[in-house]
């Protein structure tokens, strides 16, 4: 590998190539984790979705496999575990935490004296500079194009407005999949990309068969909408009979599957009757027209547990980013990292090779630097 690889991400998180596989709820186990460590990414591992009792067992399988804490955990505050989550992340001396809705100030601190990288996911400008105000080591922006909980700020928008905003090192998410996405990310002056989908659609990937299909089936952009009808946020995600379904119901019956939801995610985890209750109470005390939405968002785990681990394509929702549209086939998770790098550095060489300059191979490309 030359120089155009090694950024302030790899020096920081100690991968070969500044590619991060993101915490996909269901799907980033520790099988993925694993494949994308070895292959010279830096993985997270999905700690909304892991139950509480194999959270640990997830950890250390990794942590046995790849000789090592070099990958990263993500988690929610407001999830049931949410101080397990803090916990093992410390206790392990995890490279890094990622989250959405994030930490204070204090847990913050924890992890920081325990020397664990925390790195929020963000997808607005003013988000981005919170986040750094409270402490965040690095700064993932997603833009518009991502999959799931999304903003709608295109990456090529976003990214450049971040960059100019902050001092921390900015990853780049939404719409990336090759080496020439890498490349032009690197190019803007970012420290590397994030990929959801693209790992979704891997071959180490624990989704099930009929729903890969579903997604190997997108051939247009356009299939991969954004919806509010989930919790009331933007949400994008592969259309299906269940989404329109939710968006065709009224508030009495959206509210009515948001409680089906809620008893089976309960089901699940083991949640108490007394913290369900509490998610109600507060919802109810803040907007009672939003109760479905406020419980739906609280189990979202379980409407992708219907599409990501039962099979069920139509029956659950389906998170993903327009670059779905974009991917034909099923690689393994070394063939898609070491592709990516090899391509985003053939772009840099041909760049170099037209302007009819050159860069020794050893000298190290500076994030920011103009080319």
């Amino acid at each position: 590998m030359s120089g155009w690889l090694q950024t302030p991400l790899t020096e920081a998180l100690g991968c070969r190539y500044p590619i991060v596989q993101t915490a996909m709820g269901w799907v980033a186990d520790a099988n993925l984790v694993i494949a994308t460590t070895r292959a010279g990414g830096f993985g997270f591992l999905a700690g909304a979705t892991i139950p509480a009792h194999e959270l640990e067992g997830e950890i250390r399988q990794v942590i046995d496999a790849t000789g090592g804490s070099n990958f990263g955990l993500n988690f929610h505050m407001f999830q049931d575990n949410a101080a397990q989550c803090v916990d093992l992340a410390i206790a392990y001396r995890l490279r890094a935490v990622s989250y959405g809705r994030g930490p204070d100030k204090q847990t913050i601190a924890r992890f920081k004296a325990a020397q664990v990288l925390c790195i929020p996911t963000v997808g607005a400008l003013k988000h981005a500079i919170k986040a750094v105000e409270l402490g965040a080591d690095m700064i993932t922006i997603q833009g518009g194009e991502g999959g799931g909980h999304t903003g709608g700020v295109p990456s090529s928008i976003l990214l450049p407005q971040v960059l100019d905003a902050v001092t921390v090192p900015v990853i780049a998410a939404g719409g990336f999949a090759t080496g020439r996405g890498l490349a032009s990310a690197l190019a803007a002056g970012a420290a590397g990309i994030a990929m959801g989908t693209r790992f979704l659609m891997t071959r180490e990937s624990p989704t099930p068969k009929a729903t890969l299909e579903r997604y190997l089936k997108v051939n247009d952009p356009q299939q991969v909408r954004v919806t509010t009808a989930v919790d009331g946020m933007r949400h994008r995600m592969i259309e299906n009979r269940f989404i329109n379904h939710l968006e065709q119901a009224g508030p009495f019956g959206r509210l009515r599957i948001a409680l089906g939801s809620a008893w089976q995610w309960k089901q699940h985890t083991g949640m108490s009757l007394g913290h369900m209750a509490g998610v109600f109470l507060r919802a109810l005390r803040e907007d009672p027209s939003a109760l479905s939405q406020v419980v739906m968002a609280a189990n979202q785990p379980v409407l992708l547990q219907r599409s990501m681990v039962d099979g069920q394509p139509d029956d659950g929702i389906l998170p993903s980013g327009q670059v779905a549209a974009a991917i034909g086939e099923l690689l393994s998770c070394q063939e898609v990292i070491e592709g990516i790098a090899r391509e985003a550095e053939q772009c840099f060489d041909s760049l170099l090779a037209r302007q009819g300059s050159q860069r020794p191979a050893n000298q190290p490309i500076s994030i920011g630097e103009p080319l």
